[in-house]
């Protein structure tokens, strides 16, 4: 027998023997296994559906996607440099389990995936040479000093602290709700400050967790799916393996054994040690690159770059599109926007349940403010480098992403480093461990919001991580092996986009229901 949280002040008693929440594990299992079904029997269908529903929403949605981001910064930082920040989490005697370090390691690996590696070094490079008409409507021309201070500047706007921002305060509300207002374990649940318990009853709790569900599904098979692509090319470009199926299918086998491995070991036997490998490889990346790099040129430019985002912070942080235009702000800013939402409130869950005994304010320093500064970092980094050898000539990233894509800078900007040799291979092992972070924390999430009353220091059920371990390794697989590559993913990607547009309202509720928690109701402390 164990103690689960009532939906009160009483704990009540529940049998061992976990049930499984069959109104949410059962249509977003058929709504994902039916994606993987049209991507084999019709990739080109399903890749027009879910673009035409992603752009008709963005371009509908864009206004909203806008102002609950910025509402979002807004709200944390209120929250964390308030006295609200004093408040712990599970209440005045709750004792942490975790050190800073491996909290920060598994905060950050978590959520980070393989965006970071694979955009900090093609996105700067794609603004700055305006290569898919991202600078026509901004004033600045490509290719010039002023464009890579842009091109800096508008990455570290998408990848800091509004991003971020979206994960915490859905991290928080969840963390609040169940462990100081006693409420489930689940997204449901953080919306009871609008609606009360009613919300929690009928047929709310299925539909709102199954789109949860739904949208961190289908973002991690596009995730997979795209990191198999990435790393497939890499393998093909460096050591002239050519990428198809075999590769593919091996390099689907490492991955999903890895986060399936961890998942299935538990959050201190599995996830906590993957996460501190893969941070400390990130860590050693950082420390190389700084070393060989340009430094100084690191230092200016993101300086810079970090001003001129500040300077343009209400023009960027509330464009819809009609400012910047489409090429840039639909198809990057609002499009990230999606993605981070999609993955919000699961992510929410998983940075929950690691946070029991941590003040509000330790909260959003370990979850807000370092993965976001940790980003600049990085950004600056390997964006910088990249921007200063591209203006004096070291190699043409712009020309090799124009050639062969979006992604492809990455690897021509990795031949170019003095110890090339072995930074590849690591940057790959980098790579495997952050999508496999990721995917471990998120499998953990799917499986406990598909479980009756679980709680935050329980173990879900390892055929439900396995399961869905499964199923996301599954879909990946088909789209790029079906569809031939990265252009494979596109019908998954945009509906896992579309997904984060139907979690949209979801994650302005939780504002919503954040703001009359903290600055409307008595706290409960």
């Amino acid at each position: 027998m164990s103690l689960v949280p009532e939906k009160g002040n009483a704990p009540i008693v529940e049998d061992k023997k976990q049930k499984t929440r069959l109104s949410v594990f059962l249509p977003a299992f058929l709504v994902v296994g039916g994606g993987a079904v049209l991507g084999i029997v019709n990739n080109q269908l399903l890749a027009d559906i879910s673009m035409n529903g992603f752009i008709g929403s963005l371009r509908g949605l864009g206004w909203l996607y806008q102002i609950i981001s910025i509402a979002a910064l807004i709200i944390v930082s209120i929250v964390t440099f308030s006295k609200l920040g004093n408040v712990r989490l599970g209440g005045s005697e709750a004792k942490p389990k975790y050190s800073f370090m491996v909290w920060f390691a598994m905060a950050l690996t978590g959520g980070i995936a393989t965006g970071v590696i694979t955009y900090s070094v093609n996105e700067p490079i794609i603004y700055f040479g305006d290569i898919y008409g991202e600078m026509a409507q901004t004033g600045v021309e490509s290719g010039t000093a002023m464009a890579a201070i842009y091109a800096m500047g508008r990455s570290l706007y998408n990848w800091t602290f509004i991003p971020y921002a979206m994960y915490s305060l859905s991290g928080l509300v969840v963390a609040y709700m169940y462990f100081n207002r006693k409420q489930e374990l689940s997204v449901t649940g953080t919306l009871t400050p609008l609606f009360g318990n009613k919300i929690t009853k009928g047929i709310w709790p299925g539909i709102i967790d199954t789109l949860a569900v739904l949208a961190i599904a289908l973002g991690l098979a596009s995730s997979l799916g795209a990191g198999l692509a990435l790393v497939g090319s890499g393998i093909e470009t460096i050591y002239g393996i050519p990428q198809g199926p075999v590769v593919w299918f091996i390099l689907v086998l490492v991955i999903t054994g890895l986060f399936t491995v961890s998942a299935l070991k538990g959050l201190d036997k599995g996830i906590r040690r993957m996460s501190d490998i893969n941070a400390k490889v990130f860590y050693i990346l950082l420390i190389v690159l700084i070393v060989i790099g340009p430094t100084l040129y690191i230092l200016q430019s993101t300086t810079a770059g970090f001003a001129y985002w500040l300077q343009n912070f209400w023009g960027w942080g509330l464009d819809p599109s009609l400012i910047g235009g489409e090429a840039l702000v639909m198809w990057w800013t609002l499009y990230d926007w999606a993605i981070w939402i999609a993955y919000a409130p699961l992510m929410g869950i998983f940075l929950a349940i690691i946070s029991y005994g941590r003040t509000i304010r330790q909260f959003m320093l370990i979850n807000w403010i370092l993965p976001a500064v940790f980003s600049i970092l990085w950004f600056g980094v390997f964006g910088g480098t990249a921007l200063h050898w591209q203006q004096n000539g070291t190699v043409d990233l712009v020309s090799t992403i124009q050639q062969s894509g979006a992604v492809a800078g990455l690897w021509a900007f990795l031949a170019n480093l003095p110890l090339a040799a072995i930074i590849i291979p690591v940057v790959m092992i980098a790579l495997i461990l952050s999508f496999a972070t990721a995917a471990d924390s998120m499998v953990r999430a799917i499986a406990t919001l598909c479980t009756v009353n679980i709680r935050y220091d329980e173990e879900p059920a390892k055929w439900k991580m396995l399961i869905w371990a499964v199923s996301i390794a599954i879909i990946a697989y088909v789209m790029v092996a079906f569809a031939g590559g990265a252009q494979g993913v596109d019908g998954v990607k945009y509906l896992a986009a579309l997904g984060g547009s139907a979690v949209l309202f979801v994650f302005v509720l939780q504002v919503c229901s954040a703001v009359k928690m903290f600055f409307i109701d008595k706290i409960e402390k």
